[in-house]
């Protein structure tokens, strides 16, 4: 129980383009307005998710017009991607912001958010007892494993690939799959080219981290550390490369060089998930949903950015998954619940007008500063 501390939690519809995700599905609104919190959600929000403002009425709701009625009534802000200005110019001192931020990058963001005074907790810096970023890890799961099933498909003739059938059949072998990165991404990659009956190969440069995939798929696929001679090797042979390569609060190194692309087999696939850390390969660009590959030297390359967008519905009732316990306990304490939680703790980007994550401040030192 919330101990008599009600709180407004308001969702706005998500106005980034092609965003249709929803801060709360039905659910999770379910179990805030049991636990005695009132929940405003602008009608149409759940569109996306085929989630119906009946839909959201029936477990306790109050659907209201538009976004301008959310942000001014509401304690907290409960959205997916990052506010735009029209979103984070509506907001005032009392406010808690809880969603994905992204700052280090987006200085026009930062400064809007200062100047609000608003409390910003960023899903993305939010950690784990295991040092893990657990806000972040459900839609890397999405991205791995779609990114398999998206380059699947990219693989057929009539996308401009070899026409190779990533499981092959009886007599005839299946596509040869690369994956570079064996995080959460990576994995998950794995689990789905596995299932489909390809042969899989994942590099890494964490011993550690080779070991467990070793013993996780039990010789279903093939580890290998991680040089520049290998990975070259193996990207030429592969019909599918799975760019997989995270350095938390970093650009992705480009291990994939344009002149690899020559020696790679003319309509293999390289599906970069790294993307939206600026990529993995030299030859890398954001493509969308709806142009989402280009072909150079021969290779398609897949490189939309945001994958898990494309899944709204599985991907925000995975991400609610993750952000429900926090939601639940900042409606239940406030900010005060940061105090009893260093791990949402790390995840206050935006306090009193002032940056306040050390890795947050240091990218946008300039503001810090002045």
């Amino acid at each position: 129980m919330n101990r008599g501390y009600v709180m407004i939690i308001g969702v706005p519809t998500e106005i980034k383009v092609h965003e249709k995700r929803v801060g709360l599905v039905p659910n999770s609104v379910s179990e805030l307005v049991r636990a005695g919190h009132n929940v405003l959600i602008q009608a149409g929000a759940g569109a996306g998710i085929s989630a119906s403002d009946a839909d959201y009425a029936a477990v306790g709701a109050k659907i209201v017009p538009d976004a301008a009625t959310v942000f001014a009534d509401a304690d907290m802000i409960v959205k997916v991607k990052e506010p735009q200005k029209s979103e984070y110019s509506q907001l005032s001192a009392n406010q808690i912001l809880f969603t994905y931020l992204h700052l280090a990058a987006d200085e026009q963001q930062a400064v809007g958010l200062m100047s609000s005074g608003c409390t910003a907790i960023a899903y993305e810096t939010i950690t784990d007892a295991q040092g893990g970023l657990p806000l972040l890890a459900p839609m890397s799961e999405v991205a791995g494993r779609l990114s398999v099933i998206e380059g699947a498909a990219h693989l057929s003739a009539h996308q401009g690939g070899r026409g190779v059938l990533i499981s092959g059949v009886p007599g005839v072998d299946p596509a040869d799959i690369v994956i570079i990165g064996g995080g959460v991404v990576g994995t998950n990659a794995a689990k789905m080219a596995v299932g489909m009956g390809a042969k899989v190969m994942i590099f890494d440069r964490s011993l550690p981290r080779l070991r467990y995939l070793d013993d996780l798929f039990g010789g279903a696929v093939t580890t290998r550390y991680s040089t520049a001679e290998t990975l070259r090797k193996a990207i030429c042979r592969a019909d599918m490369v799975v760019g997989a390569v995270l350095i938390p609060g970093a650009s992705a190194p480009k291990l994939i060089q344009r002149s690899m692309l020559a020696d790679m087999k003319t309509g293999s696939v390289l599906v970069d998930v790294a993307i939206d850390q600026g990529g993995c390969a030299e030859t890398s660009r954001p493509t969308t949903h709806e142009d989402p590959t280009y072909v150079i030297d021969g290779v398609v390359h897949y490189c939309v950015a945001n994958m898990p967008g494309a899944m709204p519905r599985t991907s925000s009732e995975a991400l609610n998954n993750a952000t429900l316990p926090h939601v639940m306990a900042l409606a239940n304490k406030g900010i005060a619940a940061l105090h009893d939680d260093e791990h949402l703790a790390r995840g206050l980007n935006v306090a009193k007008g002032e940056l306040v994550h050390p890795a947050v401040k240091e990218a946008l030192s300039s503001l810090s500063a002045a």
